[in-house]
């Protein structure tokens, strides 16, 4: 009987470290490169664009620009417990601190982004411009 136990104990033990490594499968390399946000993907006759370019992954964080050039990306993490690549950071310029999240699905960034001080969220899309 103690051995039963013990077998069992040792699967339950397993299961953990094989959902773990199939998260850690994913190519988070995709997120490097300059990437075009449509700021107002639900309004196709508004031309609002801004940029960000990833330009480094280091384990679970990346760093880069957001929003338009010079603006650095701080606090950047990588989350990917469920398979999908998430992703959140914050930056900010003279006019506030700008809380971003995403996730990468089909080639497509699909995100948001808040601002306190401007009292705004931000719908947007992106895709790969390089």
């Amino acid at each position: 009987m103690k051995i039963i136990y013990v077998l069992f104990f040792s699967l339950l033990l397993s299961i953990p470290i094989s959902v773990r490594a199939q998260a850690t499968d994913i190519d988070l390399n995709v997120l490097v490169g300059k990437w075009k946000l449509d700021m107002s993907p639900q309004d196709k006759t508004d031309s609002n664009f801004a940029m960000m370019n990833i330009t480094k992954i280091e384990g679970k964080t990346f760093k880069g620009e957001f929003y338009r050039e010079g603006v650095k990306i701080r606090n950047a993490q990588i989350n990917t417990q469920l398979d999908v690549i998430y992703g959140a950071l914050v930056s900010g310029d003279n006019s506030g601190i700008y809380n971003t999240t995403f996730y990468y699905k089909d080639g497509v960034l699909h995100g948001t982004t808040h601002s306190i001080n401007k009292n705004f969220l931000a719908v947007w899309t992106a895709i790969k411009s390089n």
